[in-house]
């Protein structure tokens, strides 16, 4: 793709954002070819998305981190997102079901960065990427499944429109986080007070800094950094939870606490 093209498609997919639109395909000339190529347009998308009243981008979501939502997914590797605050909240989130196509809710394990990241720091494996965390806590993540058919759109599609994400609820930081177990923490998921299923932290990867790693592996390949005090959501432990227009959500994960959010 020309750079003509990059920007046209990031410019399709911001027109899309928050409107409660759904996408069936790019327009011609437009779809990325390759996941190399989604990220062009997915860093084009973020500058768009800023100038369009989101604010700045904070962080990233990791997405497809677990064998849960991998096989739900149908895709077999971690993909990335960004995460922008204006759709951040803090313990108990509302947002507004107008602007949404498809709600869902996932279980997760956000960090908070502490030193910017960048690629004379690596390579990165878990022990070395525990020294950039600061905090870590409870999260659900917004998805919008803002798609007619999302297998049909290709991974390069939803990588390329932030891979479903739509905003996130953070609870707690915990800074004396070390002193947990982080591949035993059990997480578990309610929508309108029922369980919706529960999973166990170490299906990240085998342990959840795995998947902050590969994150950092990925933007600083591509020449990029991890700014300090990033927010980086590191992926389900339980399987999608599509929401409908008045319900809510709630995820408590063993120690580190609750978090709940409405659609309204």
């Amino acid at each position: 793709m020309d750079h003509g093209s990059l920007e046209a498609a990031a410019t399709f997919l911001a027109a899309h954002r928050d409107k409660g639109i759904k996408i069936s395909a790019f327009p011609d000339g437009c779809t990325p070819p390759d996941e190399a190529t989604a990220y062009e347009v997915q860093a084009a998308l973020h500058d768009l998305l800023t100038r369009q009243n989101l604010g700045p981008r904070i962080g990233w979501k990791v997405g497809c981190t677990t064998e849960t939502m991998q096989t739900y997914l149908g895709i077999d590797h971690p993909c990335a997102g960004g995460l922008f605050k204006k759709r951040v909240q803090l313990n108990r989130g509302a947002f507004a079901a107008r602007s949404l196509c498809q709600a869902g809710v996932e279980c997760e394990i956000a960090v908070i960065t502490g030193p910017e990241i960048s690629a004379k720091m690596g390579p990165f494996d878990i022990d070395k990427i525990a020294g950039y965390v600061d905090c870590i806590c409870v999260a659900i993540e917004l998805v919008d499944n803002r798609y007619e058919d999302w297998s049909k759109l290709g991974v390069p599609g939803l990588v390329a429109d932030d891979f479903f994400q739509a905003g996130a609820v953070l609870g707690r930081p915990i800074k004396d986080w070390r002193n947990l177990d982080l591949t035993g923490l059990t997480g578990k998921l309610e929508v309108n007070g029922k369980s919706h299923g529960a999973g166990v932290s170490s299906d990240i990867l085998g342990h959840p800094l795995r998947a902050l790693a590969w994150l950092a592996h990925h933007l600083t390949g591509s020449g990029k950094v991890m700014p300090a005090g990033s927010v980086v959501l590191l992926g389900s432990l339980v399987q999608t939870a599509w929401l409908e227009p008045g319900d809510s959500a709630s995820i408590s994960i063993e120690s580190l606490g609750e978090v709940s959010l409405s659609v309204q």
